[in-house]
């Protein structure tokens, strides 16, 4: 294998059981294009997209986003069975003969003897088909079928010349998506098609030169003699059709796919060297790269190349341009997302390593979302609000960019909105979906009570009172952080005071977090294996939740001793079942490393002075739940678009941040890495490297550490140490070093040990 990084990369780990955007072959980094073959149709979320164990190919969509599908293309011979519907017209196919790569797809249709490849520039998918000879070949564009997370409610198309049509897909509106949104499309062919067809409500057209409304499809006919190649592109927009074409012209000018396919692989490279590792084996290698493509996947651009994005806050769609450079380039772009709910443990982390400017196109896509709609929003999908999940979760990626130095938005600007949402009337009033009201987010209770209760009633999801406490306050204290750091003293104070409040749920004699009533009673007959009052977790997993106060926590359990016992009683149950927890069923194990709300445990023990703990169950998490590279494993519970391959990157280079880097001056706690050398290539032309001296599998403790040639006995470090480029050299052993970082944790709200 070579050792460029695309090379690593397999899209194929975990495909058996992902859902509908977890898989995207022919892309590039956040591409607006999303183009690769779907082998289930329907279902939902976690019924569609590519399912490794399927074998039939439905056809081959352009986006699989965050409640987003749309455009399906199909190539196909014999009789035109388009109007017939998927279950009909769909291919078998073997994966004996198919390639899948970053950036690049190819896989052959058994049933129509085509061989399909599929590669993409941003905003433009390009597919190479290779036909047999036939006097009745076909394109089907199936624009109304369901493809995964949004019906598809209305769409046209049109013949604008014999090698050219051009249209739109309309997604419905969904639960978490209220609004429509419109994906517009121009499709060119490089030869000419016979004619262009169609059907509706199931009925075949056998001409036509448009076709629109629902429950219809086209298709364009041709007559190949054996391996005739038809090139198709196919450049989308969600402002307009002049948008599509503009980015087609822009990206995609020529018709070598060769060209294209290899440009897409020295994107991926250029953007996987980002974060360079040496050593391991060719699995670790293979499993690390794969995560790192999943945390450059899953958050797709929105606007055009031209900076024009839509904007669907108001009442009607409308067209915006963000603002140009002295260039003629826009200053930023737009991305659709899904929440970033558990992000400032994953993503966020990642991001600002390697991949700053990323970062600052979330916090100005956030603020343009603010100055149109007045809220900075959770996850923007099509240009609507989803106030997916809960909390204000937006507020630690702002403050941990501003933490670290990461410019290019308005600050005070966002300060604005961050600390709108963290009053009623924001956020904190919205719990998840809850778009018409601001009952859910309890966060009047919040203020007046100190928690949420449980009994709030609202047309929301997780109307989960004790967990939303717990979220509020690590969030009101990252806030605290921007604050005081703007100088704004009294805001710093009231934010650092709410901050305190998840010491109201935690019950000295259940020794739990503990669910409170309206009227302020502990609820009653509590099970801390049960569910209610946490989101997607049990109480298990919320006793930990107090990522900016852990000191606090251990305060509350009575000391340093009984919290180690504790969680490493816990660690040791979990491993029993993999760490890892069914689909839906987060509660089933006492830690679920497949779901946001116990990403952070293993590191906990460093701030309790047992680093050694850390390493040694950050290691086991990785051997028995990330480590997989078969389609059968390697992820668990829910990908939530990179946030698990960001977590998996973070552990393999052995760094974490506990409090999300929004503190003033950011530390990252260290464990043990997997590879002998790592290369974080920073956005100042330097570079820091963690290497390890005896790494093998069985070393997996960390003896001692040297932080730029100076021996360094705390297991975490500086932001600042890293920003200005450096060294950190860890000793590696067989057995804990258990005094190495003991003695010093990193800071908490609350003093740090002594």
């Amino acid at each position: 294998m070579s050792n460029s990084p695309a090379n690593y990369v397999n899209p194929l780990i975990d495909t058996a059981n992902r859902r509908f955007f977890f898989f995207s072959s022919a892309c590039l980094p956040f591409g607006m294009v999303n183009l690769s073959p779907d082998t289930a149709a329907g279902g939902g979320a976690w019924e569609a997209g590519y399912r490794y164990d399927n074998h039939t190919i439905c056809w081959f969509s352009h986006i699989h986003g965050w409640q987003l599908s749309g455009i399906p293309v199909l190539p196909t011979t014999g009789p035109m069975r388009g109007h017939e519907g998927v279950e009909v017209y769909k291919s078998k196919f073997s994966h004996d003969r198919e390639t899948v790569q970053a950036g690049y797809h190819q896989v052959y249709l058994d049933d129509y003897d085509i061989n399909a490849e599929l590669t993409a520039t941003t905003r433009v998918g390009f597919h190479r088909y290779t036909f047999p000879k036939s006097d009745s070949a076909h394109i089907l564009f199936d624009l109304t079928t369901v493809i995964g997370p949004s019906d598809i409610s209305d769409a046209s198309i049109t013949k604008t010349s014999d090698t050219e049509l051009e249209g739109w897909v309309e997604n419905a509106p969904t639960r978490r998506r209220p609004k429509t949104v419109r994906i517009y499309f121009v499709a060119q062919f490089d030869r000419p098609f016979k004619t262009l067809g169609g059907w509706r409500d199931g009925n075949i057209i056998e001409s036509t030169d448009t076709i629109s409304g629902p429950n219809t499809g086209a298709f364009v006919r041709y007559t190949t003699q054996d391996n005739d190649i038809i090139h198709l592109k196919v450049a989308i927009s969600y402002c307009d059709i002049e948008g599509a074409r503009r980015n087609l012209e822009s990206e995609l000018p020529h018709w070598d796919f060769d060209r294209v396919r290899n440009d897409a692989t020295t994107e991926w490279n250029q953007w996987l060297g980002r974060i360079s590792v040496e050593g391991g084996t060719e699995a670790q290698k293979t499993k690390f790269y794969t995560d790192l493509y999943h945390a450059l996947l899953g958050r797709r651009r929105a606007s055009d190349s031209d900076g024009r994005y839509i904007d669907n806050t108001g009442d009607t769609p409308t067209v915006r341009q963000i603002p140009l450079d002295q260039n003629g380039k826009p200053r930023h772009e737009h991305h659709n997302s899904d929440a970033f709910w558990g992000a400032q443990w994953t993503l966020n982390v990642v991001w600002a390593l390697a991949y700053p400017e990323i970062v600052a196109n979330f916090c100005n896509t956030f603020l343009d979302y603010y100055k149109n709609g007045g809220l900075i929003p959770r996850g923007p999908s099509g240009g609507n609000y989803t106030f997916v999940m809960t909390s204000a979760t937006s507020t630690p990626l702002f403050v941990s960019a501003y933490q670290k130095g990461i410019g290019n938005f308005d600050i005070d600007l966002a300060y604005e909105g961050l600390h709108k949402n963290h009053m009623p009337g924001g956020l904190m009033s919205k719990a998840g979906y809850e778009h018409d009201t601001c009952i859910g987010g309890g966060i009047e209770h919040y203020i007046v009570k100190g928690y949420v209760p449980l009994g709030i009633r609202a047309h929301a999801f997780h109307c989960d009172g004790p967990a939303q406490t717990l979220e509020y306050a690590y969030k009101d204290w990252c806030l605290a952080q921007l604050a005081r750091a703007l100088g704004k003293t009294d805001d710093a104070d009231l934010f650092a005071n709410r901050a305190h409040n998840y010491k109201n749920l935690y019950n000295f004699d259940t020794g739990f977090m503990h669910p409170r009533t309206m009227d302020g009673d502990w609820l009653e007959n509590f099970d801390p294996h049960a569910k209610t009052g946490w989101n997607e977790g049990n109480g298990w997993h919320y006793l930990w939740w107090v990522p900016h106060d852990v000191q606090g926590l251990i305060n509350l359990m009575g000391g340093r001793e009984t919290f180690i016992q504790r969680l490493n009683e816990q660690f040791e149950q979990a491993a029993e079942k993999d760490f890892i927890a069914p689909h839906a069923k987060h509660e089933e194990n006492v830690i679920e490393y497949g779901n946001q709300p116990c990403t952070h445990m293993a590191h906990l023990f460093t701030y309790a002075g047992a680093p050694y703990l850390t390493q040694k169950w950050v290691r086991a998490v990785m051997n028995q739940a990330k480590s997989d590279i078969t389609p059968y494993g390697g992820y668990g519970g829910d990908e939530d678009q990179g946030q698990m391959g960001a977590l998996n990157v973070l552990m393999a280079i052995g760094l974490f941040q506990m409090l999300g880097g929004c503190e003033k001056n950011p530390v990252y706690e260290i464990t043990t890495p997997l590879f002998d050398r790592i290369t974080i290539h920073l956005n100042n032309n330097t570079t820091f490297t963690i290497e390890t001296k005896n790494n093998t599998s069985e070393n997996i403790y960390i003896q001692s550490a040297q932080l730029n040639q100076q021996a360094h006995n705390n297991a975490y470090f500086y932001h600042s140490d890293l920003a200005s480029g450096g060294n950190l050299t860890l000793t590696l052993g067989p057995e804990p070093n258990k005094h190495w970082g003991s003695e010093s944790p990193p800071p908490s709200m609350t003093s740090p040990l002594a």
